[in-house]
């Protein structure tokens, strides 16, 4: 199939088993004892700001974000990113990171923060966070923690204990 058959949109409900199928496929089991599962556990992710990407009618890759705070700081969470394997390496993932990030400058969001591999977000424009500003409910490499700042300044206050934002007083 062309990759000019490719429709990014919002994910909807009804993509909700695809998805698990997809990201069980790419991370496996373990996936449940990472850390920003742990905070995924705390709520549910924003679906205006989680995207699929179609090709017919099969859902071939999904982004998710879900809100989270640090103190009196508020983000969103990018991730998990999968693309089935049949669908890697034609820049899926790519395209699917830079409609969720702009989802979220378009919703006011200050940062985005995501667990992941440098040499592949930083392109997209995310920088490692600055070490001791926000504590994982789970252990992480902090070169793998990574921020994109889409207000300027806004990574200067955050600290503490990243959480989903349900679970905290920020509004």
């Amino acid at each position: 199939m062309s990759d000019a058959n490719i429709a990014y949109m919002p994910e909807k409900p009804g993509h909700d088993p695809i998805i698990e199928a997809i990201n069980a496929e790419a991370f496996g089991p373990g996936r449940f004892a990472r850390a920003a599962y742990k905070i995924r556990e705390g709520g549910l992710h924003d679906t205006a700001l989680s995207f699929v990407a179609v090709c017919e009618d099969d859902v071939v890759g999904s982004v998710r974000q879900t809100w989270v705070a640090a103190d009196l700081s508020k983000a969103l969470l990018l991730g998990p990113l999968a693309v089935r394997p049949a669908w890697k390496n034609r820049g899926i993932g790519r395209k699917l990171v830079a409609i969720a990030v702009e989802a979220a400058r378009s919703a006011a969001a200050p940062m985005v923060i995501l667990v992941g591999d440098a040499p592949y977000y930083q392109p997209l424009g995310f920088e490692p966070m600055p070490q001791g500003k926000i504590v994982m409910p789970r252990p992480v490499d902090p070169a793998r923690l990574l921020v994109a700042e889409l207000e300027k300044g806004s990574v200067g206050p955050l600290s503490g204990e990243l959480v989903h934002a349900d679970r905290s007083c920020v509004a």
